[in-house]
């Protein structure tokens, strides 16, 4: 029983590692994507990719997805948190604001879905999460900064960021309230509806700005847009949202949201190796603190 929960905590973290490196390599491909088409364009593509292969998962029988006689209250409701609401708020909240701005709200995700956690699902935290969420939310914080801090002072900007680190923190607690269905059955109803809600949102931005061949014709005429759309759509929505939701089910909210910061180091990595991108001493401690703070959550207790 001992060595089956260990195993059950160890694909738990890997599925949460797995995870956040994904998310964290996503940011080249989103640099890229954005230099010749909108935000709302590329998740219009991503979930269309995304959507259509998991249809073609399930088609071919490599996926099972069965709905049916299972309470959709739940399932609902992380389809609604995550991605609809949460990619909304995330897209307009950093539109509005500077990078560094919207880099310190998200950071705050891990503490308000600890949050979440303790009052929606009565799950206490233990002392040492709480440390290393809090070291690990400092790390980010400070690896933020070191890029430039500066102001907006949005606050239209600032009210939607905080939406956007709200519907994430409940999504992670409506994945945990989703114990009927399996993380394929979940993933499954996030990529539909992103698919059923941001598709149309595309078509309707490129028909009323003027766009709308470009943005139908798009990976066909930008090589770079159809990386991005491909990487985001299967590795960011398919693989990545169903390490996300098994990672959850297996080791819970408090444990899974202290791996979010390895997204920031991942992308820091990227950046410096990919792009050329600068590295300060102060990014160098950023980085330490986060994988300080990873550790300390997730250390075995005696």
């Amino acid at each position: 029983m001992i060595m089956k929960s260990r195993s059950r905590i160890l694909w738990g973290c890997l599925c949460a590692v797995g995870c956040e490196t994904l998310f964290g390599l996503s940011y080249i491909c989103t640099k890229e994507a954005t230099q010749a088409a909108s935000a709302l364009t590329l998740l219009g593509w991503r979930f269309f990719v995304a959507a259509a292969f998991m249809a073609l998962c399930a088609a071919s029988g490599r996926v099972q997805v069965r709905w049916k006689g299972k309470p959709r209250k739940s399932l609902l409701a992380v389809a609604l948190c995550n991605p609809v609401v949460y990619f909304v708020a995330e897209t307009v909240g950093i539109s509005r604001t500077t990078a560094s701005e919207s880099g310190a709200f998200l950071a705050c995700i891990p503490a308000v879905s600890l949050l979440a956690s303790t009052l929606l699902l009565d799950k206490s935290p233990q002392k040492h999460q709480v440390v290393g969420i809090a070291v690990t939310l400092a790390g980010v914080l400070t690896a933020v900064l070191a890029a430039g801090a500066s102001a907006s002072f949005s606050l239209s900007g600032y009210a939607v960021l905080t939406i956007a680190v709200l519907s994430y923190a409940l999504y992670s607690v409506s994945v945990e309230k989703a114990a009927a269905y399996t993380g394929e059955e979940i993933t499954a109803a996030m990529l539909a509806a992103g698919a059923v809600v941001f598709i149309p949102l595309a078509l309707i931005e490129g028909w009323y700005t003027g766009t709308l061949a470009h943005v139908l014709l798009l990976p066909l005429t930008y090589p770079a847009f159809l990386a991005a759309a491909l990487y985001q759509g299967v590795g960011c929505s398919v693989l990545a949202f169903f390490l996300s939701n098994k990672a959850i089910a297996s080791i819970g909210v408090n444990r899974t949201a202290s791996f979010i910061g390895i997204s920031t180091v991942v992308s820091i990595a990227a950046g410096i190796t990919l792009l050329d991108e600068s590295f300060s001493w102060l990014q160098g401690i950023g980085v330490v603190v986060i994988l300080a703070g990873v550790y300390i959550a997730n250390r075995e207790r005696e």
